[in-house]
C-alpha cells in the first residue's frame, strides 16, 4: 500500500471499496462476504482491503472498493491546490500509459461524497508520464470517494477506488426520501420500475421539459444515458449502461432510456442518470430502496 499523497489541500487516503460492472452488472452482496468474483465491465476479479486474490471463485464483488486488482494500482500524484492526480501502476511496476477507448474516452473518474452528494463524472487528461489530471472535481468539504474507470491496452477493463478527504466544516446532507420523478435543469425525470435483491430488474427513465417528453436526446459517451448506482453505507457501485446505442437502427433518442441491473441486496441507493441534450449534460438524482426477493 502505498503512503498517501498530499494533494494541495487534499489529503488522500486509501481505503477499501465495491466496485463496478458495466451494462447488465451486479453489485456485490454485504461487505465482509467471503468468496465474491468481481465483474468489473464484464472482467472478473476478486480482492478485499487492499489485498490481491486471484483465485477467489465463485464470488460476486464487482469492482472498485478496492485500490488494488489483477496487478494495477490506484496510486495519487502531487497536484495543484484543488486539483486531483493519479497514475495506474501496472503488473511491471511502473506507470501505464496505453489505455483503450471505452465509451469514448480513456478514462473515467467519477466522485461522489460519502453521503451521497456531490456526483460527478469527469475525464481526466493523461501526461506523458501517465499521470492523469483533473481541475476541481470536488465540491465542498468532505469525505469523497474517487472511482477510476478504465481498460488497460491487453488487459481486460477495472474499476479501482481511493478516498479523498477535503478539509473543512461539513454539513451532513440527509438521504432524500424515494422517489419516482427528478427535477434538474428545467427537466423532469421519471423513473418507472423497482429493484429487487438478487434478480435483473427493468428500469425506464423517461425525460420531459415543460410537459413534453424529450424526443432527440444527444448521444453522451456512446450512449443515450448513463446511470450508476451506488448502495448507501459502503458506496457498492454499480455503473449501467442502457440499450441498444445511438445509431444501431432500432434505439430511439429519448424520451425513455432503459436500462437493466441488478442489486445485490435489499437496502437503499441512489441512482445517478446522466444524459444530453441542447449540448448540455445534465443529471438526475433518485433515491430508491430494494426490495429482498421472494422466496418460493
Amino acid at each position: 500500500m502505498n503512503t498517501p499523497a498530499r494533494l494541495g489541500f487534499f489529503t488522500i487516503g486509501l481505503a477499501a471499496v465495491f466496485g463496478a460492472a458495466l451494462g447488465a452488472g451486479r453489485l456485490a452482496g454485504p461487505v465482509g462476504a467471503a468468496d465474491r468474483p468481481n465483474a468489473s465491465h464484464g472482467g472478473m476479479n476478486g480482492m478485499s482491503d487492499g489485498i490481491e486474490h486471484h483465485d477467489m471463485a465463485n464470488a460476486a464483488m464487482p469492482g472498485g472498493l478496492l485500490v488494488s486488482d489483477h496487478g494495477y494500482t490506484l496510486t495519487t500524484a502531487s497536484a495543484p491546490t484543488g486539483g486531483f492526480a493519479f497514475r495506474i501502476i501496472g503488473p511491471d511496476g511502473r506507470a501505464v500509459t496505453a489505455f483503450d477507448t471505452e465509451h469514448d474516452k480513456r478514462m473515467h473518474l467519477i466522485v461522489v461524497r460519502r453521503d451521497l452528494s456531490g456526483f460527478r463524472h469527469v475525464h481526466p487528461t493523461m501526461d506523458a508520464d501517465g499521470t492523469w489530471r483533473v481541475a476541481a472535481p470536488f465540491g465542498g468539504p468532505g469525505t469523497y470517494r474517487a472511482f477510476a474507470d478504465f481498460k488497460p491496452t491487453g488487459a481486460g477493463p477495472l474499476t479501482l477506488g481511493i478516498d479523498a478527504e477535503v478539509p473543512g466544516e461539513v454539513t451532513p446532507r440527509p438521504l432524500p426520501a424515494p422517489a419516482t420523478t427528478a427535477s434538474v435543469d428545467g427537466y423532469t425525470v421519471t423513473l418507472k420500475g423497482t429493484l429487487t435483491a438478487g434478480r435483473a430488474s427493468r428500469l425506464d427513465l423517461t425525460v420531459s421539459r415543460g410537459g413534453r417528453p424529450i424526443t432527440d436526446l444527444q448521444p453522451y459517451l456512446a450512449a443515450y444515458g448513463h446511470l450508476v448506482a451506488l448502495r448507501q453505507g459502503d458506496l457498492a457501485y454499480l455503473h449501467v449502461h442502457p440499450d441498444g446505442e445511438p445509431g444501431d437502427g432500432r434505439t430511439k433518442p429519448g424520451p425513455t432510456v432503459t436500462f437493466h441491473a441488478e442489486a445485490p441486496s435489499a437496502g437503499t441507493y441512489r441512482l445517478y442518470l446522466d444524459f444530453q441534450h441542447d449540448g448540455v449534460v445534465h443529471t438526475a438524482e433518485f433515491t430508491v430502496t430494494a426490495d429482498a426477493a421472494t422466496r418460493h
